[in-house]
């Protein structure tokens, strides 16, 4: 028994050093965040002042975040979405034998590995009219008439931002369907057959079901990074036309960096924190459920 207690008390004295690093580096951030979320911190005016909840009244009235917001939530929404559906389509592309098959799985995730700014600052090229090479492929086979600056209109902008990040992590996406299709014995399909079910019959009845929990289980942590996502903006398109594509993420850092309102970039983050808690809880407990 005094044996086992001097091993326990071992394991803690090597332990508590670098849980103490890990919650200086973590708990810390997040206390001081909180704290100066109700301040009034604007470095250039050396301005410090108690403001109350003044910080989150005037996030909920400002045009710039609110436009960020709503393109958040039609980013988030769209790029799942879309993850979803295809990521499962390329997915059951890459699980058909077919002579190349480890090859094309490893170079699907070249987009993957690539930092998100490089990727950023190729796409901001790539949709120039003048020389960029969507428009350039355009006008080769369908208009060689065709003009369009892609990143200078709301819309057209918003779409090339959420095309980027698709074509960035759906091969990652789908490899992770993938490895969950593995795992369905080729018995189960074959005794469909013999029983007379067609292709979408197996995929639908077999397939989805057997898959559904390892997509809903990828969604949400995926969602987080979607939520996050502030390099690929960055780089491509700095939040423009306007703010249409400025992110809550590209939002919170501009005020913070940018315009050095600390107080107010911090409340925005702590809004930002609460969210991100909600489906972290979310996650644990469909995680819960999926153990059950």
């Amino acid at each position: 028994m005094k044996n086992k207690k001097s091993i326990l008390a071992a394991a803690w004295l090597l332990v508590i050093p670098v849980l103490s690093i890990r919650a200086f580096t973590t708990l810390y951030p997040i206390a001081a965040t909180i704290r100066n979320s109700f301040f009034d911190i604007k470095l250039l005016q050396g301005k410090n002042e108690f403001c109350g909840i003044k910080n989150y009244i005037f996030a909920f009235r400002d045009p710039k975040v609110l436009t960020s917001i709503e393109f958040t939530v039609i980013f988030v929404a769209a790029s799942m979405i879309l993850h979803i559906m295809m990521g499962v389509i390329l997915a059951l592309i890459l699980n058909i034998k077919f002579k190349g098959q480890r090859f094309l799985r490893t170079i699907i995730l070249i987009p993957w590995a690539m930092p998100a700014v490089v990727i950023g600052m190729a796409a901001k090229w790539g949709f120039n009219n003048d020389y960029g090479l969507i428009n350039d492929l355009i006008r080769r086979f369908i208009n060689p008439d065709f003009n369009y600056s892609w990143l200078i209109y709301k819309n057209s902008a918003r779409f090339a931002v959420i095309v980027m990040d698709l074509w960035k992590d759906l091969p990652f996406f789908a490899i992770l369907v993938l490895s969950g299709l593995q795992f369905i014995s080729h018995d189960i399909y074959e005794a469909a057959r013999v029983d007379g079910a067609s292709g979408i019959q197996c995929f639908t009845k077999i397939t989805l079901p057997l898959i559904a929990k390892n997509v809903a289980t990828l969604t949400i942590p995926f969602t987080l990074w979607r939520l996050t996502s502030f390099d690929l903006v960055y780089s491509m398109t700095s939040g423009g036309p306007g703010e249409d594509t400025a992110l809550i993420a590209y939002r919170i850092t501009m005020e913070a960096f940018t315009n050095l309102n600390t107080g107010y970039a911090a409340a925005l983050a702590v809004l930002l924190f609460i969210v991100m808690l909600i489906f972290t809880s979310l996650n644990m407990r469909l995680q819960t459920k999926m153990a059950d």
